[in-house]
């Protein structure tokens, strides 16, 4: 093992010393409140086929209090682990807690037992103990590791990983940086899941107000008003309830360091910089944008996709995307990445040396959920409309043969006009072929009616289909937004045969008690899901929550069915938006029993969580 005490992956800047220190930030446009001198603290680097990691509690201050951390070789985040593809890595992990720990190589590609999952592939690393990981290098790309114990995750167990490919990578550049985005928060993650518990939007400190209702008005109308609040009232749920936690108890960071620490990546003008951006957080999902700069996504969860350029993209909790960018001009960009519910952002500069700062956009307004986003059709109407069209995942009224009109969707030319028909297949519905057809054999729990009760307080009746929209609260003035449609993967995917079952399954809550399922089931209520080794295999996702699900997937590779055929992109996590349903392939080609939860840490806790096993 080697050790490089430098963020820049490539280009090889000097390091600088350790400091940390809290600095107040004006999010309105402006620039650092006092332009303090500042050397911002360097991820170092391990390299090589070995390597020796030691998890300890250590008391940091990161925003103005001390706390407890879970630190991985005395540092938050954990050092960068660079890897080479066609290597076998050992990794030493000794634990120095008083309590059991874990590693897990989030998308790694690993045998079942080097997973890192207690009380699935392994018993976990008791106090005191060391547990030797080898794992056969089978990918390249970006990726991270985490603890899967607990709340060690939330309290600073996470680190990034780095794959160099054998044969080259696929895009040129000059600098090559590691952008790891976490939140961190002074209070025991135990104590926030009992806030949340005791009431769901207890740190939702956005809510719509008198004022917000007159505004509503003079958009909609009193009576367009005054409905739409009845109906969220009879949901007993809040529509700016975005992130069940935000900048109230969450302090947003880059590489480990707060907005005000203004951690600084170093350019040259003209030449091509590589930032590797990682969600590490725990419950969050960001908004990312560098003004004055377009963005050239180049790879998405550690997979080559075809370049994409936008102007911003969401990273949902334990994704991760590469994108390239050339700033021509300037001296400082920059990296802005906004908490979804817009309570708090993680910042840091894009430089041509170390200590300038450029201005700090105003963020954006906060998303407003709507009945759309409860599966209930499209806008934010009342009774009826499309409402009224339950279905129990099979087609709707008016589906069941080609050309056949829905009612109240207004037909145009033959195509139903809310949903752009396409050579036949719906665009919006991404599939890259039908479900149901005669290569797949439905899950026999498919066809069934999901009722409302103690864990299910909502159940989508129209979910959504279109992977071409950005999300709520994304496309700003000007500004093109990143989508699932987007991602083309740069060869085709290694398994051409067509599904031979499917599975479907619903992802459920209940705001108001803070449960969470698959099926209105939580983990302890469910048995595993069970894969014949080498079967080939389509997910399907309909999430009748108001609260996206990033679901992640261990030890298999999820094909996202995107309309791009046979160049789905391939991903490890998925971010299912409200009252939205998704499906990808998988091959279940590595025997053993994984895991398959929300990557929302306390989502997973409360219930979110299953076993496949592949046997």
């Amino acid at each position: 093992m080697t050790m490089n005490n430098d963020t820049d992956l490539k280009a090889g800047n000097r390091p600088l010393g350790r400091r940390r220190f809290v600095q107040a930030v004006t999010a309105a446009g402006g620039l650092v409140a006092a332009r303090r001198s500042f050397a911002a603290t360097r991820t170092p680097i391990l390299t090589g086929t070995r390597f020796d990691l030691e998890i300890a509690a250590a008391q940091i201050d990161i925003a103005g209090r001390q706390a407890t951390a879970t630190l991985v070789n005395s540092m938050l985040p954990a050092p960068i682990l660079r890897w080479r593809e066609g290597d076998t890595v050992t990794l030493a992990v000794t634990n120095r807690l008083d309590k059991p720990t874990s590693i897990h190589w989030h998308g790694i590609r690993s045998p079942s037992s080097m997973d890192g999952v207690p009380g699935l592939s392994f018993p976990g690393i008791a106090p005191g103990e060391t547990f030797i990981y080898r794992i056969p290098v089978l990918q390249s790309g970006t990726y991270w590791y985490h603890s899967h114990s607990g709340y060690q995750e939330q309290t600073g167990l996470y680190g990034a990983i780095v794959i160099d490919p054998a044969a080259g990578d696929a895009q040129a550049f000059d600098r090559d940086y590691v952008v790891l985005l976490s939140d961190w928060s002074d209070r025991p993650a135990e104590e926030i899941v009992n806030n949340l518990k005791f009431q769901s939007d207890y740190y939702n400190y956005g809510q719509r107000t008198t004022g917000t209702f007159v505004q509503d008005v003079a958009k909609t109308g009193l009576g367009a008003t005054v409905s739409n609040r009845l109906d969220w009232g009879k949901m007993r749920m809040n529509p700016t309830d975005i992130l069940d936690v935000g900048g109230a108890a969450y302090t947003y960071l880059i590489n480990g360091q707060p907005p005000g620490a203004n951690w600084t990546a170093l350019f040259k003008p003209n030449e091509r910089v590589r930032l590797r951006f990682i969600n590490g957080s725990s419950m969050s999902v960001f908004d990312v944008r560098i003004p004055g700069l377009t963005m050239s996504v180049v790879q998405s969860d550690g997979n080559d996709v075809e370049p994409v350029e936008v102007d911003e993209f969401r990273i949902g909790t334990a994704e991760t995307y590469d994108v390239i960018v050339q700033p021509k001009t300037g001296s400082a960009y920059t990296i802005f990445a906004q908490s979804e519910d817009r309570s708090g952002f993680a910042r840091g500069t894009l430089a041509t040396e170390a200590g300038l700062v450029a201005p700090i956009p105003a963020m954006d307004p906060r998303p407003i959920r709507t009945m759309a986003d409860m599966g209930m059709g499209s806008g934010d109407m009342g009774s009826g409309g499309m409402a009224s069209m339950k279905t129990n995942d099979g087609p709707m009224p008016g589906m069941q043969k080609p050309g056949a009109a829905m009612p109240g969707m207004n037909m145009d030319g033959g195509d139903m006009a809310g949903m752009n028909m396409d050579g036949g297949d719906m665009a919006g519905m991404n599939m890259d072929k039908p479900a149901g057809g005669k290569n797949s054999d439905p899950d026999p729990s498919a066809g069934r009616k999901l009722e409302k009760n103690v864990e299910v307080d909502n159940v989508a009746m129209a979910p959504r289909n279109d992977l071409r929209q950005p999300g709520a609260g994304l496309g700003g003035p000007g500004r093109r937004a990143l989508t699932y449609a987007d991602l083309r993967a740069l060869k085709p995917g290694d398994d051409p045969r067509p599904p031979s079952r499917e599975i479907t399954l619903h992802l459920t809550g209940n705001m108001n008690r803070f449960i969470w399922g698959f099926d209105g089931k939580k983990f302890s209520e469910a048995g595993p899901i069970e894969l014949k080794r080498n079967e080939r295999v389509r997910f399907i996702l309909i999430n009748d929550s108001m609260m996206e699900h990033p679901i992640h997937l261990h030890g298999l590779w999820s094909e996202l069915e995107n309309g791009q055929g046979e160049f789905r992109p391939y991903k490890h996590t998925l971010l299912v938006r409200p009252g939205e349903r998704l499906s990808y392939l998988v091959t279940a080609d590595t025997p053993g029993r994984w895991a398959y939860h929300c990557h929302l840490l306390y989502h997973m806790e409360m219930g979110m969580f299953r076993e496949v096993r592949v046997a």
